[in-house]
């Protein structure tokens, strides 16, 4: 990230930039770009969701999906065991 930074001025974009230190690096250009896109949003340069932010957006949306299949498997118990105490059912 920082040597794009530091020679950014020297290309006619960010994308350009990120393609040559992505070559002596011998990684993919848009993985650097994003990288250094990243590193902005961090850094307050760039509007958008900081990494601690995407973190724990993952780490909720997980928690919602566990949640949500408790409450199936609750829901699924609550009808057996309704079903079960049911005197039309003996």
């Amino acid at each position: 990230m920082r040597l794009v930074n530091d020679h950014q001025g020297e290309y006619s974009s960010l994308t350009a930039a990120a393609a040559v230190v992505a070559k002596q690096l011998g990684v993919g250009k848009e993985s650097v770009r994003r990288w250094v896109l990243q590193s902005q949003i961090d850094g307050g340069q760039r509007a958008g969701a900081s990494t601690a932010e995407l973190a724990e957006i993952k780490a909720l949306k997980a928690e919602n999906r566990r949640l949500r299949e408790d409450v199936e498997i609750l829901r699924g118990a609550t009808t057996f065991f309704a079903g079960e105490l049911d005197p039309r059912n003996r």
